[in-house]
């Protein structure tokens, strides 16, 4: 078996920019509502100065057959192929202070020697805070200003958050392997969940990728740009409002989103709350609301509801329709934006 280490190769002066204080991931692949992490990993790496320090060997992590690489095919021959790159990138803020990105597809395989590998990078480049970025799919609407859901190796590292109720069992990911191992190996590491919309989760959000730098830069006091993804989401505002006032059905659904969500929020701030609704059962459930929005886009385009490529909605139980390289298309697109 290859030595963790093998897996990657660094650039010649890599390690001189150490100590580098922060690493953000986001790993295409897994989870990631609305684009969000793509998103953030993207906007990143085009808005700062960015080096590339760190290549992971693509053979040894990726099933190409699970997710096949797009090839360019024209005048009668093979003139491109889209190399799956899992890269560390070095980047700096707008203020000159360093930090390192992880960015590429999820790995296939060897999971554990993945984040063994990254996890010496952590200890090479003496980084102090590992944060993960995501987007979950959640029955909240899009009038409302974006939530987001922590998670870290100690409580110290986020703020209060209200008591979790019970145990939940989901599906793993590298990205949550390498935060677990990360605490057990004694550094800090946390991720910022944003909240996306259910019936949004597979168009680009980049109102929840601004609420997740702005998580990040808040968690570690970078000064990071903005600017370009609120403008994105603002385009994409008007976008959606468009398709919603296209329908009074859909209005109707988003209405009881909205009724929703502010329910919750009074609620939430009483003690002892638990429940998400004042009146359990008074308004229709996430995959209600979503099945309604996806059977009116279908009729848009004549397809039957589900059997659309672009259809926003989501399966029963919360999980997203993606495509081979674990990417969900949608029909709401802010121009320019798409997965890192």
């Amino acid at each position: 078996m290859r030595d963790p280490l093998d897996l990657y190769t660094v650039s010649e002066h890599a390690y001189d920019a150490a100590p580098v204080p922060v690493l953000v991931h986001a790993l295409r692949g897994s989870l990631d509502a609305g684009h969000a992490g793509s998103l953030v990993a993207r906007h990143l790496r085009e808005s700062l100065p960015t080096e590339r320090i760190a290549t992971f060997d693509p053979d040894e992590l990726i099933d190409y057959r699970s997710r096949r690489p797009p090839m360019i095919f024209e005048d009668w021959r093979y003139t491109d192929y889209d190399e799956p790159v899992i890269a560390l990138d070095l980047l700096r803020d707008d203020e000159g202070t360093p930090l390192l990105l992880l960015h590429g597809p999820e790995p296939d395989l060897r999971w554990d020697a993945f984040t063994t590998a990254v996890i010496g990078l952590v200890e090479q480049f003496g980084v102090q805070r590992t944060i993960a970025v995501q987007g979950i799919p959640m029955a909240v609407p899009h009038t409302r200003p974006v939530t987001v859901t922590a998670h870290a190796t100690r409580d110290e590292l986020i703020d209060p958050q209200r008591h979790m109720m019970g145990m939940v069992q989901i599906p793993g990911s590298v990205g949550g392997l390498l935060e677990l191992r990360l605490g057990r190996a004694g550094h800090d590491a946390l991720g910022f969940a944003a909240n996306v919309p259910h019936y949004l989760a597979q168009a680009d959000y980049p109102q929840a990728a601004a609420e997740l730098v702005r998580q990040i830069a808040g968690s570690t006091g970078l000064a990071l740009p903005v600017g370009e993804l609120e403008a994105a989401a603002a385009e994409t505002m008007q976008q959606i409002e468009a398709q919603v006032s296209a329908s009074a059905e859909v209005g109707a659904v988003v209405h009881a989103l909205e009724q929703q969500y502010d329910a919750y929020m009074e609620a939430a701030a009483q003690p002892g709350h638990t429940t998400l609704l004042a009146e359990p059962g008074a308004l229709p459930t996430a995959d209600q609301i979503g099945a309604e929005l996806e059977a009116f886009l279908a009729e848009q385009s004549g397809a039957p509801a589900g059997e659309r490529d672009d259809a926003p909605g989501l399966p029963p139980g919360g999980g997203t329709s993606t495509t081979e390289d674990g990417e969900a298309p949608g029909p709401v697109q802010a121009p320019g934006s798409g997965p890192a």
